[in-house]
C-alpha cells in the first residue's frame, strides 16, 4: 500500500481554495490502495492542529492528521512513518504551484504529483509563460509587463506606454497568482490606475493584457511524455469575466461540457493545448485555458494551470469525468505519473 501525503492550505491568497480542493482529493483517493496522510499548512508554514485541520477539511476523524501541530510541514514530512511514497501537492498559487514546494521535494528526493521545478515556475508566471508560448509560435494576446518600482517612479509614463500599445478594455493581472485573484478589467485610465494598485498588493510584477470580447474555453491535459487531452468545455461566467467571485462565491456561472464548438474548433483547441503543454515542459497535469474571440473565432492561449482546482465546480476533474475518466481513476493516474517521472529522472547520473 503506497503512502500518499496530501499537502494543502499554504501561504498564498488561494489558501481556502486549496483546502476545498483537498477535500475533493481526499474523498476520491482509493483508501484500499493508499495510506493517506494530510499536512494542512497554515499561512505561516506551520501545521494546523489535527482538530483544526479536521474541521477545515470536513474529516470525521483525525486519522490522517495524527501528527504534532505547530511544526513546519517539512520537518513533519521527514518524520512520517512509513516514509512517503509520493506527495500530492494540492497547493494553488505562490508557495505551492510556483516551483518552491517542488524544489523542496526534489532536494528531499521525494516523488510528487505534477510538473517539475522549472515548468511549475514558468507556468505560474503569466509574464514568462506568455513569452515561452509566444516563442513557440502559439497565439497569445498582446500584453505589457510592469514592475512596481517603475510604477512608483513614474506612473504617468507607465500609463502612457500602455495606452500607446494597447487599447481599452485591458485586463490587469498579478504575475504569480491563480484563481483570478487580483485580476480586474479596466475600461479607462482611472480604472487602470486603480486596478494596477490592486494587482501590486499580490505581486511586484504585473501583466496588462489586451482585452477582447471572448468566450472562455478550457481543456485538460494528462500525462508525461505522451500526454492526452480531454473533451473541451466552456465557462459562461455570472459576471463580465470569470473572476474569483464568479468562480467561488456566485452560484450562477455555467459550465458547458462539451463546449458548443464545431469538430474542427475542438480539434484546434486540443492541438493548441498539447503544444502549450509541451512548450512549457509540463508533466502530470494541466488545465489549459483559452479565449475565443467572439467576432473572429480566433483562439488565444490564456494560461496553463499546473495544479488546477479540484473543487466540486472545477473544470479539470469535470472534463476528465466527461471524457470517461472518473475521479478515483484520475487520481490513480496522477500518482502513477508522478512515480514514473521520479524513476525516470533518478536514472540520470549526478557524478562528474
Amino acid at each position: 500500500m503506497k503512502h500518499v501525503v496530501v499537502l494543502c492550505g499554504g501561504r498564498s491568497a488561494e489558501h481556502e481554495v486549496s483546502l476545498i480542493s483537498a477535500q475533493f482529493v481526499l474523498r476520491h483517493l482509493n483508501q484500499e490502495k493508499y495510506q493517506v496522510s494530510v499536512l494542512a499548512i497554515e499561512k505561516d508554514g506551520s501545521l494546523y492542529s489535527p482538530e483544526a485541520a479536521s474541521e477545515k477539511l470536513g474529516l470525521n476523524s483525525s486519522g490522517p492528521l495524527n501528527f504534532p501541530s505547530g511544526k513546519h510541514w517539512v520537518s513533519v514530512l521527514l518524520e512520517l512513518n512509513p516514509v512517503p511514497d509520493i506527495v500530492f501537492p494540492v497547493l494553488h498559487g505562490p508557495f505551492g504551484e510556483d516551483g518552491t514546494v517542488q524544489g523542496t521535494l526534489e532536494v528531499l528526493n521525494i516523488p510528487y504529483v505534477g510538473a517539475g521545478v522549472l515548468a511549475s515556475a514558468v507556468a505560474m508566471s503569466k509574464i514568462r509563460s506568455k513569452e515561452v508560448l509566444r516563442g513557440a509560435g502559439l497565439p497569445v494576446l498582446p500584453s505589457l509587463s510592469l514592475v512596481q518600482t517603475e510604477w512608483q517612479e513614474d506612473a504617468e509614463e507607465s500609463l502612457k506606454r500602455m495606452e500607446e500599445e494597447l487599447h481599452y478594455p485591458v485586463f490587469v493581472k498579478p504575475d504569480n497568482m491563480g484563481s483570478s485573484v487580483g485580476i480586474n478589467k479596466s475600461r479607462n485610465r482611472d480604472e487602470l490606475t486603480e486596478h494596477i494598485e490592486v494587482a501590486f498588493r499580490y505581486d511586484d510584477r504585473i501583466l496588462v493584457e489586451q482585452g477582447i470580447e471572448a468566450r472562455e474555453i478550457e481543456t485538460a491535459v494528462l500525462g508525461n511524455r505522451q500526454p492526452e487531452v480531454s473533451l473541451v468545455g466552456e465557462i459562461i461566467p455570472s459576471r463580465e469575466f470569470y473572476s474569483y467571485q464568479a468562480k467561488y462565491r456566485d452560484q450562477d456561472s455555467q459550465i458547458l461540457i462539451p463546449a458548443p464548438l464545431s469538430e474542427r474548433q475542438v480539434q484546434q483547441v486540443q492541438e493548441l493545448a498539447l503544444k502549450a503543454f509541451r512548450a512549457l515542459q509540463l508533466e502530470g497535469m494541466a488545465r489549459v485555458d483559452f479565449l475565443m474571440d467572439k467576432e473572429t473565432g480566433q483562439f488565444w492561449v490564456s494560461e496553463a494551470n499546473t495544479i488546477p482546482g479540484f473543487t466540486e465546480i472545477s473544470m479539470y476533474p469535470k472534463l476528465w469525468e466527461a471524457s470517461g475518466v472518473g475521479s478515483p481513476e484520475l487520481l490513480d493516474k496522477l500518482i502513477d505519473l508522478g512515480l514514473e517521472r521520479h524513476i525516470r529522472r533518478s536514472r540520470f547520473s549526478v557524478e562528474s
